[in-house]
């Protein structure tokens, strides 16, 4: 998966979320929207953090949702999802939230190398306010596509 080629339908800016279990769930409803899972993902994604609490807060205003693959998991994919209102998700340090980026994966060793090149773009500390302040997925994926090595 490469992330500044992920689909359209994966791409949700400027949603209205009133608290962190519905942005999540925003999230999971990209993910189905763009082919990557079924419905029942999203709860999945919102059960990790009622029970491991906000460790899904990576970074300054930023969250990684994700879940164990699974079978509602159809393939490996990577949603987007920027809040037009930061939500608190409970993290001492990162929060509040204004990206949720919600990950899918089919095996234990396929989230690697996303997570490498998610690593990559959020290195540059300015990537989730770019990120939160984008008004196109043009422009996110400009954003994305700074992890790409040059050809």
């Amino acid at each position: 998966m490469r992330l500044h080629e992920l689909p359209d339908d994966v791409f949700v800016l400027g949603a209205h979320a009133p608290d962190w279990r519905s942005a999540v769930r925003i999230a999971g409803d990209a993910l189905v929207a763009g082919g990557v899972t079924t419905d029942s993902y999203a709860e999945r994604m919102v059960q990790v953090v009622e029970e491991f609490g906000a460790y899904i807060v990576i970074a300054p205003g930023l969250a990684l949702a994700h879940a164990r693959p699974g079978p509602d998991v159809l393939h490996d994919g990577l949603a987007v999802v920027t809040l037009d209102e930061p939500v608190v998700f409970g993290h001492p340090h990162n929060d509040p939230v204004e990206v949720v980026l919600a990950l899918a994966v089919t095996s234990n060793e396929g989230h690697v190398t996303v997570l490498a090149e998610l690593a990559n773009v959020f290195n540059d500390p300015m990537a989730t306010t770019a990120i939160a302040q984008a008004t196109t997925v043009e422009a996110v994926r400009a954003v994305l596509g700074r992890a790409q090595p040059e050809a």
